[in-house]
């Protein structure tokens, strides 16, 4: 019998039924087959996070009738590949709690498999939004319906039934995000203009982690320019965040707009742009642009947001050329003398 060494061959040898989530940039599903490149050392991680692979693994065992989840943070090297030792220990204590033998695992085998969460290094907490996503992610995709929250956010937020806003949940605005069609987004654009402001920026903590159509984009951008325009920068950063998942026509034609204005780009803005917009800097002009915004900002975390945007596969060798180009006497320039002193 061949030995588990992974968590991919713990997954492929116990029968667990499993689903994987990206949590790290945005919840998306990931492949099991992207698990066993990554930890087999052929793929470097496609979603990094501050120096991590953030995974949710929902599965089940045997007889179980609701699912466990991890949460795990499993830390990358500077190439953005697994550091192994922290996963080994994992596995390791895994198959200390259940015997060698992970075939036929039930319901009370998957009690002690939880318990290892409780002081597991590699796990972690999701933000609520996260939470609230993947849970709607989940439902949808093992076919389950939605949570009860649903139904009164979809009322509110496409304008069909008046009710205090206060009552919606969080967990209904998710639902109503992961299942949206394009009857609703169209109600949702129409509407956004109308939401107070707390509606607003809960919903795009949702919208940040789906693809948005280009009616909606331009909603947001005109309910985040109206934001900044008076100051509030949650709210203006909140719709910068959500403007992640629309096409790059879209969200790169704002993008520009915003790092070609010095007073737009505080620290704020430009993490929210690196961290859910990361994929519309992939631009031989815009990438560069951000990297010395970013550079130039007071109060700006350059070295930990350039080196994160470095992790990405995609953009490694755009960010190292940058900076590895950038002239001594430039604010990138001024910036890496200053980290080498």
């Amino acid at each position: 019998m061949q030995p588990i060494n992974s968590l991919h061959d713990f997954f492929q040898r116990s029968g667990a039924v499993v689903r994987l989530y990206h949590l790290g940039r945005r919840v998306e599903p990931c492949a099991l087959e992207t698990l066993a490149a990554f930890e087999a050392g052929d793929l470097a991680w496609p979603a990094p996070w501050q120096g991590t692979a953030r995974l949710a693994m929902v599965f089940r065992l045997g007889d179980m009738q609701d699912p466990l989840i991890w949460f795990l943070a499993l830390p990358l090297d500077e190439q953005g590949h697994l550091d192994p030792a922290p996963r080994d220990a994992f596995v390791q204590r895994l198959l200390e709690t259940l015997g060698r033998s992970v075939q036929g695992l039930g319901r009370a085998e998957g009690d002690q498999i939880d318990n290892l969460m409780k002081d597991n290094p590699l796990a972690f907490s999701p933000s609520l939004p996260f939470q609230a996503v993947l849970h709607a992610r989940a439902s949808r995709d093992a076919g389950l319906p939605a949570s009860e929250h649903l139904e009164p956010a979809e009322a509110y937020l496409t304008g069909q039934q008046a009710i205090d806003w206060r009552a919606l949940g969080l967990q209904g605005l998710a639902d109503l995000v992961v299942r949206m069609d394009a009857a609703t987004s169209r109600a949702l654009a129409a509407r956004l203009d109308a939401l107070p402001g707390e509606v607003l920026v809960s919903l795009c903590y949702c919208l940040e982690h789906v693809d948005i159509d280009a009616e909606l984009a331009r909603a947001l951008r005109r309910r985040g320019e109206a934001a900044g325009a008076e100051g509030d920068i949650e709210t203006f950063c909140a719709c910068v965040r959500a403007m992640g998942g629309a096409s790059t026509d879209e969200a790169g034609a704002w993008f520009d707009v915003l790092l070609d204005d010095p007073d737009a780009c505080g620290p704020d803005l430009l993490a929210a742009m690196a961290g859910r917009g990361w994929h519309h800097l992939e631009d031989a002009e815009r990438l560069p642009r951000f990297l010395t915004r970013l550079a130039e900002t007071p109060g700006a975390d350059f070295t930990a947001v350039a080196r994160d945007l470095a992790l990405i596969p995609r953009l490694r060798l755009p960010v190292l050329m940058t900076l590895r180009e950038a002239e001594a006497d430039s604010a990138i320039g001024r910036r890496l003398a200053g980290l080498s002193r």
